[in-house]
């Protein structure tokens, strides 16, 4: 299989999308690279004594229409190609649910499984010192991604604060914090919450009654179990399938997610849950369910599978769990699509909501956070799925329309581009 480069991917689909739209050339041309990328290296002392260096990223793709955002991933096989894509996709994603934003990334080159707690640390407070300089509640707010949490969120926070000799508000400069430190009340559901008001106006636009309706879950990470427990709790669908990296399990009668999760826990694995039948993560994906929620990794809708498909909606609660190929064959298919971007967008409103918390210094309830992510999640569902009615493209070339707009409507107005 030839690796495809995520950059080069991330620019082929918004190529894709300005054939739908009115879009200048220019524009274009600007919106195919990154406003700023930066690399530095960060040297830490071990717990041996040596010195290790490390390359870390901060990658701003466009700050039209506000300042940059978007997590700090620590993964061993990181590369500058990677950040660059999801700071792109981060554009998007904060413009589809119109928060004002826009997109950046970070990462660092490490394995953190090979760090001890205090090297952690260390490594942490270093890439803010190295990053200081582009970062800010106004400019650049990170937040927690692959390997890192909200532990390592207050541990930066405190560094950037400490070097700024606490001259202003520090919490705005980082999201996805320990609720002590200026953390926000449905952070750790939001993901999944988000996903559940976009399945349920889903329903709306198909006319399916959700109660008692089915619902496989691919992946029981946060977002999985969480995506699960909702459906059930809020929407009183029926959870028929569930897995993990291991594989999964199916009982036609329904699943307790909190029951599933406490035998995970125990067994490293939903696998031999009693009472369900143990099937594949492949034979998941093609159950007889209203609802597929993938929810795991990448491209496991694929030219392969796609017409195997028998759910009427495919929630992306995974980013990219569908390949273009596989796009058009559940489009044709009669399949309502949730593309990623706006489906799993919950995680990256709640953080900034985060920040509007912070930077007056009024914390809001749970109620209220679920409440204002509702309206968020639900005008963002309507205004991609309108779009893909009115142009006949797929919902996720509707999304790209609506969110390159938005952005392509920024620089016009500050006079970056002039057609």
């Amino acid at each position: 299989m030839v690796e495809i480069d995520p950059f080069e991917m991330a620019v082929k689909q918004l190529e894709r999308a300005a054939q739908y739209m009115d879009i200048s050339e220019e524009a274009l041309e600007w919106l195919k690279r990154p406003m700023r990328i930066v690399e530095v290296s960060v040297p830490i002392e071990m717990d041996d004594g040596s010195v290790k260096v490390f390359t870390g990223f901060r990658v701003q793709h466009n700050w039209a229409r506000g300042p940059t955002k978007g997590g700090i991933r620590w993964h061993p096989a990181e590369t500058l190609s990677t950040v660059k894509a999801l700071a792109t996709w981060m554009t998007w994603k904060v413009a589809v649910v119109d928060l004002p934003y826009g997109g950046g990334k970070g990462g660092i080159i490490v394995d953190p499984k090979k760090l001890s707690e205090r090297e952690q640390e260390r490594l942490a407070r270093a890439y803010i010192r190295a990053i200081y300089d582009v970062i800010g509640p106004w400019t650049d707010i990170p937040a927690p991604d692959v390997y890192t949490n909200p532990k390592i969120m207050g541990w930066m926070m405190d560094e950037y604060e400490t070097i700024m000799r606490r001259k202003g508000p520090a919490f705005g400069v980082i999201t996805g914090k320990p609720l002590s430190i200026g953390g926000s009340l449905g952070r750790g559901t939001a993901t999944a919450q988000g996903a559940i008001f976009t399945i349920r106006e889903a329903a709306k636009a198909l006319g399916i009654d959700l109660k008692g309706k089915t619902i496989a879950v691919q992946g029981y990470g946060n977002a999985g179990y969480y995506t699960a427990k909702l459906a059930k709790e809020q929407l009183g669908m029926k959870v028929v399938a569930v897995s993990d990296s291991k594989g999964g399990i199916y009982n036609p009668d329904g699943l307790d997610p909190d029951e599933v999760l406490k035998w995970k826990r125990e067994h490293g694995s939903v696998k031999g849950f009693p009472g369900a039948t143990n099937i594949t993560n492949e034979e998941l994906l093609e159950l007889e369910v209203d609802v597929l929620a993938p929810a795991a990794i990448e491209e496991v809708i694929t030219e392969k599978n796609a017409d195997n498909i028998k759910a009427k909606i495919v929630a992306e609660v995974a980013n990219g769990p569908v390949t273009p190929e596989a796009d058009d064959i559940l489009r044709e298919k009669g399949i309502l699509q949730i593309p990623d971007f706006l489906c799993n967008a919950g995680g990256v409103t709640v953080s900034y909501f985060e920040w509007v918390q912070n930077i007056n210094g009024y914390y809001w309830t749970e109620e209220e956070v679920r409440e204002k992510l509702d309206k968020k999640m639900t005008k963002a569902f309507w205004e991609v799925y309108n779009t893909a009615k009115e142009k006949n493209i797929h919902m996720r070339d509707g999304a790209y329309v609506v969110a390159v707009q938005r952005v392509y409507q920024a620089m016009l107005d500050r006079g970056w581009v002039k057609k």
